[in-house]
């Protein structure tokens, strides 16, 4: 059973969720929360925490940072897109058991305090900014570091924030290698 509540948003993605894992779900409803249900969340956070997995699209993400910026301490999972994806539709509920109970198990909180383990020159370097496969490669090494797909910027904050170290960002380098090769 996971300790955390896991928060998604719609009534199909808690199916999927409690068909991958044994645990308490909660939906957003889309955008259509208010107040008091971000009060709730933030009880629910301080006595049992919570991880977010939102659908791994514009409106899911903006969900994610709309709950990240009243909810601070929960952690995040992603679903790659393409683990997501059924028949042109994004979503949560299209995901198989596997990748989700995957996607939940690499949940991360974001770390508070400032952080530069990684600078915009590391990515350049590694071709992960700036080169002709850079979107595909951070796309491929989010997804093996479970803080899924961001622009360059963004790929660069979850590295920082969600507390990657030199090594994992190494083995998965590592990985994303294996897996081309």
């Amino acid at each position: 059973m996971i300790k955390e509540i896991i928060i998604v948003e719609g009534k199909d993605d808690i199916t999927a969720v409690k068909g991958a894992v044994e645990a308490e779900v909660i939906a957003t409803g889309g955008f259509g929360y208010d107040k008091k249900f971000i009060e709730n969340l933030k009880i629910i956070a301080e006595k049992r925490g919570i991880i977010i997995l939102t659908d791994p699209d514009y409106a899911g993400e903006k969900i994610r940072k709309n709950l990240s910026k009243y909810i601070k301490n929960c952690k995040h999972a992603f679903l790659p897109q393409g683990k997501a994806l059924k028949k042109g539709d994004v979503g949560v509920e299209n995901a198989t058991k596997e990748d989700i109970a995957k996607a939940i198990k690499k949940a991360r909180p974001i770390i508070m305090k400032k952080r530069e383990e990684f600078i915009k020159e590391d990515l350049i370097e590694l071709g992960l900014i700036g080169s002709l496969n850079s979107q595909r490669k951070r796309e491929t090494l989010g997804n093996i570091l479970g803080i899924g797909y961001g622009n360059s910027k963004q790929f660069l904050n979850r590295l920082n924030n969600f507390g990657i170290t030199k090594e994992e960002f190494i083995e998965a380098l590592e990985m994303m290698e294996e897996y081309e090769g």
